[in-house]
């Protein structure tokens, strides 16, 4: 009995220890996430921030060159207008669309370092977001070069494609957290702690412009074949040179 006691201690103890070496393990690992996306989610709270202050001075560069366009003649149209405001550029309504779009999102309360968002919060701020990117694109398709300085142009559209990337790593992150999190031993020990379960951030990505086709010439219709000599064109073959060489031989004959 004393043997069979020992040998069931021993077992005992190494199920122990391999349970503890594997607690430990998924414990630093789940800590190792968490991490990851805290500084994920604050990457994405940067980059949202960004570009709505980049898509705030877009708005205020075109503002600004509507203004200076209707106080100097030489940069209206015949009819008084500034440059672009007749086909739909940034001064015909798309830059005040574009700041409102900014001053929402920015209104909207940003992803928290910890992941404890207000009921709600995350909800409105991807609506707004939504908003914003489809300004951003607008905003983007339709510049004016001679109204807004190229430089926030291109500045604008790095922010938004920072934005896309930030999600990306930031769902990745979430996506990995919740698959370890969602394992049987681990929500039954409970290894995450008291860290909330984090969830996705859902935005469209915004969509470029399509390229305008290019004008192709139609290629030329190939010109027909020109049949043989001696070849009848109505018959498809050679019947006009046989039946002439048969008269020759009735002929010499």
């Amino acid at each position: 009995m004393s043997v069979l006691a020992a040998v069931t201690g021993v077992l005992v103890l190494l199920v122990v220890a391999v349970l503890t070496v594997w607690c430990l393990s998924r414990a630093r690992r789940l800590d190792r996430l968490h991490v990851r996306l805290d500084a994920a989610r604050a990457g994405l709270a940067g980059a949202l921030a960004r570009r709505a202050e980049v898509a705030l001075r877009i708005a205020d560069s075109a503002d600004s060159a509507d203004s200076a366009g209707s106080t100097g003649c030489a940069a209206c149209t015949s009819d008084g207008t500034a440059p672009g405001a007749a086909d739909g550029g940034p001064g015909d309504g798309a830059a005040e669309r574009l700041r409102r779009a900014a001053r929402n999102a920015l209104a909207q309360p940003a992803p928290t370092p910890d992941g404890r968002d207000p009921a709600g919060a995350r909800e409105r701020r991807e609506a707004a977001e939504n908003a914003l990117t489809r300004a951003v694109t607008r905003a983007l398709s339709t510049i004016d070069p001679d109204r807004v300085p190229p430089a926030q142009a291109v500045e604008l559209a790095d922010a938004a494609q920072l934005v896309v990337l930030a999600r990306r790593v930031h769902n990745d992150a979430v996506r990995d957290t919740l698959v370890l999190r969602s394992r049987r031993l681990v929500r039954i020990l409970r290894l995450h702690g008291t860290a909330p379960s984090p969830a996705y951030f859902e935005i469209a990505d915004p969509v470029p412009a399509p390229d305008p086709a290019p004008d192709l010439e139609p290629e030329p219709a190939p010109e027909p074949a020109q049949p043989p000599p001696g070849t009848d064109v109505h018959s498809g073959g050679h019947t006009h040179a046989i039946r002439g060489a048969q008269i020759s031989r009735v002929r010499t004959r």
